[in-house]
């Protein structure tokens, strides 16, 4: 069994960080397994060596020091770019030049989990005005022909340690983007090669990324990837029901050891044994 806690470093750790470092920490124990860290990093604008150094020493005053050397996914590009270049071979990626004001002023189209489902604007366009844009560095991201991605890769399902055999159903995401145009990947893309660079056996997460284990699955079978086991866990919630985030300003775990908090008192508001 190989788990991973992989976060961005772009802010302190704070009480639903701690949770699924050790909902991760504990699944890999209890089989004898691995714990592994990768960091998030792709983000340049806000990730931080700070920020990473405050959580390695969160991590270690929590006694959840991972087992091997972290991953860096901002070290990963040429893998992220390969993955695509495989994508681009069948024919299953197209750029798209829109900008999000773009997207917006079309209107009417459906949501899916991230958002508005993109109205494949730039997918009906013709190749020669394609070429022309790219010729010139037109900025673009690369999106995924999912009706075409569903096709080639047939029905697929996943296995949820908490709710059993799920069938996929990425289309709920329609064309997804996979590189964006300020960054050579994205989360799903990045994420679904790095588990398995890292043979990371279960993947564990928030319950709020559930939806996204449907593109996770397509990308495993378009790309000859390993297949894991996934479980998501609850979330850590305030007193008003919102998940915690670090966005929010949620009291980080370094203000709770200001505070006199202890790693036990932690396991505690969390409901969990260490």
């Amino acid at each position: 069994m190989i788990t991973r806690f992989a976060p961005s470093p772009t802010g302190p750790l704070h009480l639903g960080h701690a949770y699924a470092a050790w909902f991760a920490w504990h699944a890999a124990r209890e089989m004898g397994g691995r714990f592994l860290l990768r960091w998030e990093d792709i983000d340049a604008s806000r990730c931080r060596p700070e920020h990473e150094a405050a959580i390695l020493e969160d991590l270690h005053w929590l006694d959840l020091a991972p087992d091997d050397a972290s991953m860096r996914q901002s070290a990963r590009f040429s893998a992220y770019e390969a993955a695509l270049g495989v994508l681009r071979e069948r024919d299953l990626l197209y750029p798209c030049f829109c900008t999000r004001r773009d997207i917006q002023q079309a209107g009417g189209a459906p949501h899916g989990p991230d958002g508005p489902l993109y109205p494949g604007t730039c997918r009906r366009l013709a190749p020669e005005r394609v070429t022309e844009r790219l010729a010139r560095g037109a900025p673009h991201a690369w999106r995924l022909k999912m009706d075409a991605a569903e096709a080639h890769a047939g029905p697929l399902s996943w296995e949820d340690r908490d709710g059993g055999t799920q069938r996929a159903a990425p289309a709920l995401f329609g064309d997804i983007v996979l590189a964006r145009k300020d960054t050579p990947t994205s989360y799903h893309l990045a994420v679904t090669v790095d588990d398995a660079a890292q043979g990371i056996t279960l993947v564990t997460r928030g319950l709020d990324l559930f939806p996204a284990t449907h593109v996770h699955r397509l990308l495993q079978a378009l790309l000859g990837l390993p297949e894991p086991k996934w479980h998501h866990h609850r979330l850590i919630c305030d007193a008003s029901g919102k998940r915690l985030a670090t966005r929010d300003r949620a009291l980080a775990l370094t203000q709770l050891r200001s505070q006199g908090w202890t790693p036990a008192r932690v396991w505690q508001a969390l409901g969990v044994e260490r």
